[in-house]
């Protein structure tokens, strides 16, 4: 298992102070990474999750900010620089509210929103960070993207055409880096019930639990070890990659 383990890499997750970027955190810290707990505006929930990994004797902190502007991702990325050096590994997680709407009642600013979450923060982040790896000759950028570009979910345009731009994006910037040692890669997770979650109708869950071929939920950790996956040496030699986890609903 030693292709797998991170000792010596800098990760940072955004978006990891709760649900599934919580879960991804936890789990590079335990594969050896120091990791980057990335919260928008809930230091507390950033701070516990930084307080459990040490505990465990991962090595953590906190970065504060918003991962959708160039600023804030300067400053951030130099926190995380004068502490630990170059990040190795950027996982982009972080994600806003998704409205489920008919075409009719989108407003273009709902697009934004999506756009601004899937296109617009993974290429700010890897503009900020690339010349790191660049010199050093090693990276890994993943992207969560979802499995509804996948399914073409319907009353779902906006986030389904922003993370649709996020996998071509991963996909043209995979060929770009690989010559680098840089690998770039997506998962695409099904619907996995985290906190955000918890006020969903109960009978949706049951129709969607109806259609996973495996016959159960998938949980957070079965994501965070695709991730772990795609930021180990063990796939050195895969990019441009979308992994879908969500128990066989791949394909339709």
């Amino acid at each position: 298992m030693d292709g797998f383990r991170l000792d010596g890499k800098v990760a940072w997750v955004t978006g990891s102070s709760r649900g599934l970027g919580r879960v991804i955190a936890e789990e590079l810290a335990a594969a050896g990474a120091r990791v980057a707990v990335n919260c928008f505006s809930r230091r507390d929930a950033a701070e516990a999750v930084v307080a459990g990994i040490q505990e465990k004797r991962g090595e953590a902190m906190v970065v504060a900010g918003d991962a959708m502007d160039a600023g804030e991702i300067d400053r951030m990325a130099g926190e995380i620089e004068a502490t630990w050096g170059g990040v190795d590994i950027l996982v982009v997680n972080a994600t806003p509210d998704q409205p489920m709407k008919e075409i009719a009642d989108y407003r273009w600013k709902d697009y934004e929103a999506m756009l601004d979450a899937f296109v617009k923060s993974p290429f700010l982040l890897a503009q900020r960070l690339l010349p790191s790896m660049l010199e050093r000759g090693r990276g890994r950028l993943v992207n969560i993207t979802s499995e509804v570009y996948h399914g073409s979910v319907p009353q779902f345009s906006a986030y389904v055409a922003a993370k649709g731009g996020q996998i071509g994006w991963s996909r043209s910037m995979a060929v770009e880096l690989a010559p680098h040692g840089i690998t770039v890669n997506t998962v695409a997770p099904g619907w996995i019930p985290v906190e955000r979650h918890a006020n969903d109708p109960q009978e949706a869950k049951d129709a969607y639990l109806e259609t996973i071929p495996a016959g159960r939920w998938g949980r957070p950790e079965d994501v965070a070890g695709a991730v772990r996956y795609f930021a180990s040496d063990a796939a050195a030699f895969v990019t441009g990659q979308t992994l879908c986890v969500n128990g066989g609903r791949t394909p339709w």
